[in-house]
């Protein structure tokens, strides 16, 4: 079996939301970025924790699991996200880009149905802050057939955590000794 994926979100994990009152968390440093397709007079203020960068690489390069971004920044997470925090390369999920004005137009997260059919029987912890309870059924069904999910939702004003971290690695580790990969031996 294939190490499990680590599908990972970036607007509300790695960068959070600011608050009502403008506030970001005092961690992260502001950075002016230009997303492919934005006018460059028209740049998108953006918001990360740097030290997330060595913590995640740590994650990435443990052989506990297959990074995958899984953001609408799509390639833009390899160009501009990575490079900020220097976290290694790695492939991005070409997601669609639906014309909707929820990000729950079915009453779950609208990147799911890509997600599964991408996934199809592969092991996955994926990292969001916008699942709903419908997410979480999903996940629970895949893993009663044999389809290990984990989902991990920081609090979107906050962003990922090193309690997340571990959570993945944990859960990495425990799927490695009962697969029989070898990076769980």
């Amino acid at each position: 079996m294939p190490l499990p994926y680590l599908l990972l979100d970036i607007d509300g994990v790695l960068v959070p939301f600011p608050a009502a009152d403008g506030s970001t968390p005092p961690t992260h440093v502001r950075h002016t970025v230009l997303p492919t397709g934005r006018h460059p007079d028209d740049p998108v203020p953006i918001w990360l924790d740097p030290s997330q960068g060595g913590i995640l690489t740590d994650l990435l390069t443990s052989g506990l699991v297959t990074p995958v971004w899984c953001t609408s920044w799509r390639k833009d997470a390899t160009t501009i996200i990575g490079p900020l925090l220097g976290l290694p390369d790695f492939p991005y999920l070409d997601l669609p880009r639906p014309q909707i004005t929820t990000s729950h137009p079915d009453g779950y997260l609208w990147k799911r149905d890509h997600v599964d059919t991408w996934l199809g029987r592969a092991p996955a912890v994926w990292v969001d802050d916008d699942f709903t309870s419908l997410d979480h059924a999903w996940a629970t069904e895949r893993t009663a057939r044999g389809h290990p999910t984990l989902l991990l939702q920081p609090d979107p004003y906050v962003g990922l955590q090193a309690a997340h971290l571990v959570a993945v690695q944990k859960w990495a580790s425990l799927e490695g000794l009962t697969t029989g990969s070898p990076e769980g031996a």
